[in-house]
């Protein structure tokens, strides 16, 4: 049988990886070379630079509400995007690993049934990942192209409220800053999305490997492969489980802090945005770059939640596939060992964020909870 890409799912996310300077070619790390020169020079000027000018913007506008969440909304996200940055790069040796071993031959599929049996899972990351770039690029759409659409270019706004030592107000540091604006929103954007949907797919790298697990041992007792023992056979298949938990903890290693930041911030992001939805003119382009804006937030939390949660099923699913071989006709020492196996198996894989936060469906609802709290909070301050 042909030997299964992995990656191939993966090939539009990692090229905009590479593009903004998260994705060392091949296999490798980070060298003394035009590539790292790259994703230094850009991370700075176009991501730092960015969040540097806008938090200090809100010093400024500490005092005033409206501006104060204007800023907020846009900022907070932002900065998550400048975490993640930082994480993936000083993860990147766990990240490069895991895609060694998604490679190797124990995480083949054997047969063709097996690749059927993977496939709809990449259909549905597909789906929501062609979702969340979609609302993402709707919400940077509007917010670059505001001044134009709302009229008020003659005043010299800029897309973000940003303190700059220069003035903006005048031609041409206004086009420049402007200019600035956009590109920055866009590498940040397409690194916040990237990542996210890049841990998504290593989750479900991670359930795939548990649906090959339960197909190896549902059909452990078939007699077209009694060449080999059922014993070696059951080995190797307590061999991939150890391998696949092992590639979970080491996901759960390299996107632990990426989660934590995001699940902190996210509730708060959704509240905020909410709250600037009613504090704008309806129907205009602001309005409509909050819409979108709220949409792909809560697109990207469910992302997280649902595929981290896909991960414990299929987990469980595997001591319940064990009652559904033919075991009843295995030897003692065979028994013995599937009893051991099952033992280990009754305590399901769960992603997490430090073990603070679950990757469950349970947790999407209590951040959307927490986000509506947070938007009444800030509707009743502000009615005062």
């Amino acid at each position: 049988m042909e030997r299964y890409d992995w990656k191939r799912v993966l090939r539009t996310n990692i090229l905009k990886l590479k593009v903004v300077g998260l994705w060392p070619p091949d296999d490798e790390l980070y060298k003394p070379n035009a590539y790292t020169l790259w994703a230094i020079c850009s991370i700075t000027i176009l991501n730092v630079g960015h969040n540097f000018f806008q938090m200090v913007n809100m010093i400024f506008v500490f005092d005033d509400l409206h501006d104060l969440v204007q800023a907020t909304y846009i900022t907070l996200p932002q900065v998550v995007a400048l975490m993640k940055t930082y994480y993936v790069v000083r993860n990147m040796k766990i990240l490069k690993e895991l895609m060694v071993t998604l490679s190797s031959d124990m995480f083949q599929p054997k047969n063709d049934r097996q690749v059927k049996m993977i496939k709809p899972s990449f259909s549905f990351w597909r789906v929501n990942y062609v979702m969340y770039w979609t609302m993402s690029s709707g919400a940077m759409f509007f917010w670059s192209v505001y001044p134009i659409l709302d009229k008020s270019i003659k005043e010299y706004p800029l897309p973000f409220l940003a303190w700059y030592p220069w003035n903006t107000k005048a031609s041409p540091m206004y086009e420049l800053t402007y200019l600035h604006q956009i590109v920055a929103l866009l590498f940040i954007a397409s690194t916040a999305m990237s990542v996210d949907t890049l841990i998504a797919a290593l989750n479900i790298y991670i359930g795939a490997q548990f649906d090959i697990l339960c197909d190896d041992i549902k059909h452990l007792f078939d007699p077209d492969s009694a060449l080999i023992s059922f014993n070696q056979k059951l080995i190797s298949i307590i061999k991939h489980h150890k391998e696949i938990v092992k590639f979970a903890a080491n996901t759960n290693k390299f996107a632990n802090w990426i989660i934590l930041a995001q699940f902190f911030t996210s509730a708060g992001t959704i509240g905020i945005t909410l709250f600037q939805m009613t504090a704008v003119a309806p129907l205009s382009s602001e309005f409509f770059s909050c819409i979108a804006f709220t949409f792909s937030m809560t697109l990207e939390i469910f992302i997280y939640c649902w595929f981290g949660n896909e991960v414990e099923i299929k987990s469980r699913n595997v001591v319940y596939t064990v009652f559904k071989s033919n075991w009843t006709d295995a030897s003692m020492e065979v028994k013995k060992n599937m009893m051991f196996f099952v033992m280990r198996c009754q305590r399901p894989v769960k992603m997490s964020a430090l073990n603070l936060f679950y990757l469950s469906l349970d947790t999407f609802m209590r951040i959307l909870r927490a986000a509506w709290s947070y938007f009444a909070l800030l509707n009743q301050v502000s009615s005062r």
